[in-house]
């Protein structure tokens, strides 16, 4: 087994223990944003399980989660968790709606595009990530569904980097709770490793696309990490802005 085939492995792991650590936070709290933080990382495991298991063999139900919360999905939903966050307000559920409805709408495309794949293109001694557009059928053949992932990854990115960075500049401002600062930092990194790593896999060079999702399970676990802990009881805890701690 290569060292690339070994990534998407390690990957999992990280993900299996950051999502059930989350989604136990989930279920002690009954919070929103720990709810979807929790389904998006399981999302983003289950993408790193697949590019591992279409290293050994081929699935087209396997490849269909793959690309869908692989490609599509896992961002935006991450980065609704962290509006949930940041905004408690009643036009967040609306927001959910949309999320769900959209992501709804991409699986019944993806569906249809598990229809028209070239199989005969896929090869297991490939990353799935460097020959899945041999694979996928062109958007005028059933392959709509590549036009859905902008939407969610932009608003991933968006929701997930900027309120991370918008959480630390909030705790570095009031100087308090460092570890929340040093924690969102490392989640943005994260965050942005995988969105540079899936933009050179968009443009055709999908060689870093494993090592990205690595780096990104790993920053974005410290970080959450860093970010939970408990504040020391002798200081002040409640920031100007306090729905932005990332350890709500």
């Amino acid at each position: 087994m290569s060292f690339t085939t070994l990534l998407p492995f390690l990957s999992t792991l990280v993900m299996l223990i950051f999502t059930v650590w989350v989604l136990q936070r989930y279920v002690v709290r009954r919070k929103l944003h720990f709810l979807f933080w929790g389904l998006g990382l399981a999302m983003f495991g289950f993408g790193s399980f697949a590019e591992a298991y279409l290293a050994i063999t081929w699935n087209k139900w396997v490849f269909f989660g793959w690309y869908l919360f692989g490609a599509a999905l896992t961002a935006g939903w991450i980065g609704h968790g962290t509006v949930y966050l940041l905004f408690r307000k009643k036009w967040v559920h609306g927001v959910t709606a949309v999320l769900l409805l959209g992501s709804l709408f991409a699986a019944y495309l993806m569906f249809v595009a598990t229809q028209n794949l070239n199989v005969a293109a896929f090869s297991p001694s490939v990353p799935i990530s460097e020959q899945y557009r041999d694979i996928m059928p062109a958007i005028d053949a059933g392959g709509a569904v590549r036009l859905t992932t902008p939407f969610f990854n932009v608003y991933g990115l968006i929701t997930l980097v900027g309120g991370a960075l918008w959480s630390a500049y909030l705790f570095w401002r009031k100087r308090v709770l460092p570890n929340r600062v040093i924690g969102n930092v490392l989640i943005a990194a994260g965050a942005l490793s995988i969105g540079f790593a899936s933009t050179l896999t968009r443009l055709g060079n999908g060689s870093y696309l494993f090592l990205g999702e690595l780096v990104a399970a790993v920053l974005m676990f410290i970080g959450f990490r860093f970010a939970a802990k408990p504040a020391p009881a002798v200081q002040n805890t409640t920031p100007v802005f306090q729905t932005g701690e990332a350890g709500d």
